[in-house]
């Protein structure tokens, strides 16, 4: 039936009206949802939710966006809010979500599964938060998604495996997770995906063959995700390819020789430390718009064979440690190529068996190079003097080599240059006076060399540098002056095993910030300056086999700082100062000198394996066991006495102390016959109370070594369960891999660490196994205390293991002491160099225990605390564990211990790794924690974990301060342990009253 006008417009207005009131209950949810949403977020430092209150329509709220034609919201934007609070499950109701911003802010707790409700959103984006538990499952109900974003958060449990061939994803981030149970097939149905991040996540489990799918993939990253097995040469044939990064976990196989052929596009290729083998691929120059090749810490080997002049785009090539080259000429073929690659800025080929020579081309490189890394390598020649064509460069390090000759002067003309690294080669001539125009130069090490004639006075123009080594040439004359007006001087100064003489000036004092001072095995003469009081900063001071006379000058007592100090093999004389007894010294060498009188008792001198006092003829006292005569006072009366004493009496008494002496000689000799037959013994009963082991046993106890034993695996080794049936006792057995570059020296360094140290607070090793497995290769093992609670880093970044705020400063308390004992109280000073959560363990006590002492560093008294401790070109440690000077090639030190143990403690107190990718642009972890104290909002950064404790803030706060000043980027300005020590153990962490 047909309606009249009138009646259709009363039809039309009442169904407006019905639409209306439909639209207006359901926007009235949305705001309800809103309102919910806010009454879960505990703080809002920024006031990102004060517009949310009845003032304003909820649409014109902050971070909302409704559609134009309905009240509805389409939106929600709150991203870089630095809020902190849950999500709430509200926010399923706000059906017209179509996009989600809530990255970049503090939320914990699960995601709310309500979200896979929200059927017309497109886009979801909560990374950099703090969200624990799994992903939801019902996530792939959403069908319009085409963005998930959920990368740096705590997210555990296995990703769903349930993605359907009907979803349009084309954007799916995960990484930095802590997602366990492999990578699910399931993501192999997603024929949209474009771009997929999974790196940092501890899947495991290999690359499903379902990816072969993923025609349109353009970027994969799926580095450190423990993946195993061979890498799949399908993922070769996905022609959209431009970014492929698998780098950082235990992928086998070779590369194709076809590579690059079908995936033209690529711009990075990131294949660094796995287990690669084979050689390299000719084919890659086939990859025109390559920006990063990145293959290092493989096994890859013999030429490189490859015209690199095609890649126009290439920025970073790291070939290092490999096997590339047979050290012959032609293994640096493939160099001149690189002139042509007119955007490089960065080549790294250190750590293979490259031979030959670098080609005067080098000059034509880019000028954009900033680093190139050539050591170690077996390259000869000389350096061309093309090389001043690259203006560009901040680092050059040709270190370990067998290069030849001058260094060219244009040198001095790479006006940029910050760190020059030239040690242990065969450099010879003088040093060339035109390196003074490198005024931003940091570190200059040169040791290891034949430079012949005097230091340049135009080192005086070096105003920035703070390490400067010539050790080990044939340099002759006097320091110029200009030399001790370096003020910046603060790491380092070693002209050791020269030819150098003179005497040391007054203006020495200059050098306030110089830590290590290393002047000996030169002609030095004359008597110390007294300036030399002025450097405050001084923790090594070797100044041995000179010709330095006279006494110590008594202002050396306020060198309160020193640690080390070797004097030995000059003429020195007088008597020993006793101010060096309230010095806290660790080391002192006086031997070969021409000191006399009393020896001291107190501080260092208590302590005969810190001190050093042989052929000094006149000293006598001391502390018994330095066996010296005892000291006797003559006054003039005993003088005129003396005189009046026949010479019949002189004569008795004279015979009298010969047999008295040799009585003592005798019993002396005695004694020390018998000691030594009694140490004879406990010697042997030590080397025979360790069990002497097999490799068939530790194959048996392990179950042939097998995965379901397997604890854990490091850059040198794995780690196996094993069970002895006979008494029932477990263990851990290191399996060192022989096979990888650094294995044996790593094997031999944690036994001679772990040789004759104990403590509480560090594993316990029970055994070593060196034999030849069942194939007749070498094997070496060592067999600890097994840690039933396994390691740190599983319990700071674990959903299902937490630690209370107790537990953890227990934990901070124990490492402490652990590091207390090697630095200070084993004899020797050991230095861990990879302090990281992953290295300390945790028994069935919760009591930690430092272990891997695969890359420690004993620091002898002869040496120093700093003597060869490193090589120039090798980083020791952990990336952000590291301190930054190991990062120029500095040497091992305490300090460097002591920045891994304040970023450790700040991981602990905020949750947070030091490579969590929300460090960018220069924050780390030590500026985040430390602007969080001068802003007065360091809860914010602690774990939130930790904030439902009823803790004392200001306790709390007092711990984060350690972290700060252990982490200081300066090594001068950091804590040492004992002041560690010393407020960890001097503070009380009560609970609020």
């Amino acid at each position: 039936m047909l309606l009249s006008k009138p009646e259709s417009v009363l039809v039309v207005a009442l169904v407006i009206h019905l639409i209306g009131a439909v639209y207006g209950s359901s926007a009235t949810s949305d705001q309800l949802a809103l309102l919910e949403i806010k009454s879960k977020i505990t703080d809002d430092p920024q006031g990102a939710l004060t517009s949310w209150n009845d003032s304003l329509p909820f649409c014109q709220w902050r971070g909302v966006t409704c559609g134009r034609r309905h009240r509805r919201v389409t939106m929600l934007d709150l991203r870089n809010s630095g809020l902190v609070g849950s999500l709430s499950p509200y926010i399923g109701n706000m059906s017209f979500l179509r996009y989600i911003f809530l990255y970049n802010n503090t939320l914990h707790g699960s995601i709310p599964p309500e979200i896979g409700h929200l059927y017309r959103l497109k886009e979801l984006s909560l990374s950099n938060n703090s969200f624990t538990g799994e992903i939801p499952a019902n996530m792939s109900s959403c069908p319009k998604l085409r963005k998930l974003n959920l990368q740096f958060n705590k997210l555990s449990g296995k990703i769903p495996d349930t993605f359907s061939s009907k979803l349009m994803i084309t954007y799916m981030g995960l990484a930095k997770n802590d997602l366990t149970g492999g990578i699910p097939p399931s993501i192999g149905n997603l024929t949209s995906l474009e771009i997929l991040f999974l790196t940092y996540c501890p899947l495991g489990g290999i690359i499903p063959d379902s990816f072969n799918q993923l025609k349109n993939l353009r970027k994969i990253s799926l580095g450190a995700n423990g993946l195993v097995g061979a890498f799949p040469s399908f993922m070769f044939n996905l022609s959209m390819l431009e970014g492929l990064d698998v780098g950082e976990n235990k992928l086998q196989g070779s590369l194709p020789s076809n590579l690059c052929l079908t995936q033209p596009h690529l711009t990075y290729i990131e294949f660094g430390i796995n287990h690669f083998n084979g050689f390299f691929p000719p084919s890659i120059s086939n990859c025109s718009e390559l920006e990063t090749l990145s293959l290092s810490f493989n096994y890859l080997k013999g030429e490189i064979a490859t015209n690199f002049g095609r890649l126009q785009h290439l920025k970073r090539l790291y070939l290092a440690v490999n096997n590339f080259g047979s050290k012959v000429l032609d293994d640096m073929n493939f160099f001149s190529s690189l002139s042509n690659c007119t955007n490089l800025e960065r080549l790294d080929i250190g750590d293979n068996q490259l031979g030959g020579v670098l080609p005067n081309s080098l000059g034509n490189f880019s000028s954009k190079l900033s680093l190139l890394e050539t050591s170690p390598n077996y390259l000869s020649g000389s350096i061309p003097s093309s090389i001043g064509n690259l203006l560009g460069l901040t680092a050059v390090s040709l270190s370990l080599n067998s290069f030849t000759g001058f260094i060219p002067e244009s040198i001095g003309k790479l006006q940029n240059l910050q760190v020059l690294y030239l040690s242990d080669n065969h450099f010879s001539g003088v040093i060339p006076g035109s390196l003074g125009n490198l005024s931003l130069l940091l570190k200059v090490a040169l040791d290891g060399n034949s430079f012949e004639g005097t230091i340049p006075s135009s080192i005086g123009s070096w105003k920035k540098v703070i390490v400067l080594d010539l050790y080990g040439n044939k340099l002759s004359g006097s320091v110029p002056k200009e030399l001790f007006q370096l003020t910046s001087l603060s790491i380092k100064l070693d002209l050791s095993q020269n030819n150098l003489s003179g005497v040391l000036p007054q203006e020495i004092s200059n050098l306030k910030l110089l830590e290590i001072l290393d002047f000996s095995r030169n002609r030095f003469i004359g008597e110390l300056p007294s300036s030399l009081s002025s450097c405050t900063s001084l923790e090594y001071l070797d100044l041995s086999s000179n010709l330095f006379y006279g006494s110590l000058p008594g202002s050396f007592s306020s060198l309160k700082g020193l640690e080390y100090v070797i004097l030995s093999r000059n003429n020195f004389s007088g008597h020993i100062p006793t101010y060096l007894q309230q010095i806290p010294l660790k080391g002192l060498n006086l031997s070969y000198n021409n000191f006399e009188g009393e020896v001291p008792v107190k501080g260092v001198f208590a302590n005969t394996s810190a001190i050093s006092i042989i052929r000094n003829t006149r000293l006598c006292g001391g502390i018994p066991e330095l066996y010296l005569p005892k000291c006797t006072s003559t006054s003039s009366d005993s003088k005129r006495q003396t005189r009046k004493i026949s010479v019949r009496v002189i004569v008795a008494i004279s015979l009298s102390s010969t047999v008295a002496g040799l009585a003592l000689f005798s019993f002396v000799l005695f004694y020390c016959c018998i000691k030594k037959k009694r140490d004879k013994p406990s010697e042997l009963r030590l080397a025979e109370s360790f069990e002497k082991i097999s490799y068939g046993r530790l194959f048996k106890v392990t179950e042939g070594f097998s995965a379901e034993n397997l604890i854990g695996t490091g850059s040198f080794a794995s780690v196996y369960k094993g069970v002895f049936e006979e008494n029932g006792i477990t263990v851990a057995i290191k399996v060192l891999n022989l096979l990888r570059r650094g294995g044996f020296k790593s094997f031999m360094a944690e036994c001679e660490a772990l040789r004759n140290i104990r403590h509480r607070n560090l594993v316990k090793v029970i055994t070593a196994c060196s034999s030849i497995d069942f194939q007749g290769n070498d094997f070496k093992a060592l067999v600890y205390d097994f840690m039933p609670n396994g390691n740190l880093e599983s319990w700071l970044h674990s959903v299902d293991c937490t630690l209370d705020l107790v537990q953890r400063i227990s934990i901070i308390k124990d490492v402490a002491c652990a590091l207390d004992y090697l630095h200070c109280r084993c004899g020797n000073v050991i230095v861990h160099c990879d302090l990281k959560p992953s290295n300390i363990l945790l028994d069935a006590d919760m009591v930690a225990h430092v272990g891997d002492f695969g890359l420690a560093k004993i620091l002898s008294l002869e040496e120093g605390s700093y003597a060869n401790a490193s090589s120039s070109s090798i980083i020791r440690g952990t990336t952000g564990y590291a301190p930054p000077e190991y990062g120029l090639g500095n040497e091992v030190s305490t300090s460097g211990d002591m920045y891994s143990y304040g970023i450790l403690l700040l991981e602990m107190l905020t949750g947070k790794k030091p490579v969590d990718p929300m460090f960018e642009g220069g924050l780390g972890l030590h500026s985040y924690a430390r602007r969080a104290l001068a802003d007065g909002c360091m809860l914010q950064i602690v774990d939130p974990v930790l904030l439902s404790e009823d803790v004392n803030e200001n306790c709390l706060i007092s711990l984060v301060k350690v972290g700060v000043q252990c982490s200081n980027e300066s090594p001068q300005d950091r804590m040492d342990i004992g002041t560690v020590i010393h407020k960890l153990f001097g503070t009380t962490f009560a609970s609020r009253s």
